[in-house]
């Protein structure tokens, strides 16, 4: 996860773990033309709250980050969301931020009815080892792969919005996440800046910008197309940041899985329930 030096509730980019655009059925193949991103805000420890809502406004999940930076650069980030249906996304990533970004390990699961495809993803750059554990549905059967595989310096799988916040301002980059069909591939994605709109903080006014992940799926969609039908409609990942000196998460909208509901992911701050005697007085 993604989140201001030793802060606690002020995150600046909570967001940061989604596994978006981590698990498609099929990949496209780019070369590693990116480079490893500079870290300009290191991360440091927090622990957050989101709240996720169908396109219509309606919650349908909530979600916890805890963030711990350890010795010699290392950072350990867990995102968890527990939707109302059941459904659960548990996402570890482990990265150094030693100069540049570099991703160190990764686990995902995600399952339940929310999610098209069951999976259990665990790729380590240090053995190479990877294990992807994933079926089709609840009641699919499963398929195990393990291998092991080098991982490229730019592949950055669950920390696209670290990565987006760590760009000078108004810049766009390219780097690489991982596929599995099931063995892992790398496919680009482009991280570009689009329009600014208007936010709230309490009383306030401020600007945010919108980023757009951009990744290069032009053979999924032809598989889609010829296997199981086509990408939905509103299919698209965005993002806005705060557009101040020192960036911070504000919303994104997108799938959580490839195939998945497009979903809308929030900032929540815990509030204190009032005492008995207090809301007696304040009601009268």
């Amino acid at each position: 996860m993604s989140c201001s030096l030793n802060t606690v509730g002020g995150y600046r980019g909570v967001c940061a773990g989604f596994a978006i655009l981590m698990l498609f059925a099929a990949f496209v193949h780019s070369p590693a033309s990116a480079a490893p991103v500079a870290v300009r805000f290191p991360e440091g420890v927090t622990h957050g709250f989101l709240l996720v809502r169908s396109l219509a406004g309606e919650i349908i999940g909530q979600g916890e980050v805890t963030q711990m930076a350890k010795e010699r650069g290392l950072v350990e980030s867990q995102l968890v969301f527990k939707f109302n249906d059941g459904s659960l996304h548990n996402e570890k990533v482990a990265f150094s931020q030693n100069g540049v970004f570099t991703l160190i390990s990764y686990h995902l699961i995600q399952r339940g009815p929310s999610f098209p495809e069951q999976v259990d993803v665990f790729i380590d750059r240090g053995t190479g080892e990877y294990r992807v554990r994933s079926k089709v549905g609840e009641d699919g059967k499963e398929e195990v792969r393990t291998g092991t595989f080098d991982l490229p310096n730019d592949v950055y799988s669950g920390m696209l919005v670290t990565m987006m916040l760590n760009l000078p301002k108004g810049a766009s980059e390219a780097v690489h996440i991982l596929a599995f069909r099931p063995d892992p591939e790398v496919i680009k994605v482009e991280i570009l800046p689009r329009e600014q709109r208007t936010v709230r903080i309490g009383g306030l006014s401020r600007k945010a910008v919108q980023y757009v992940f951009k990744p290069d799926i032009g053979m999924i969609e032809k598989w889609l197309g010829r296997i199981i039908g086509k990408l939905p409609d509103q299919f698209h990942y965005h993002c806005w940041v705060l557009a101040d000196e020192i960036p911070s998460f504000v919303h994104y909208e997108g799938p959580l899985q490839l195939m998945g509901p497009i979903v809308q992911i929030e900032l929540v701050s815990p509030g204190l329930i009032a005492k008995p005697q207090l809301a007696k007085r304040t009601s009268r």
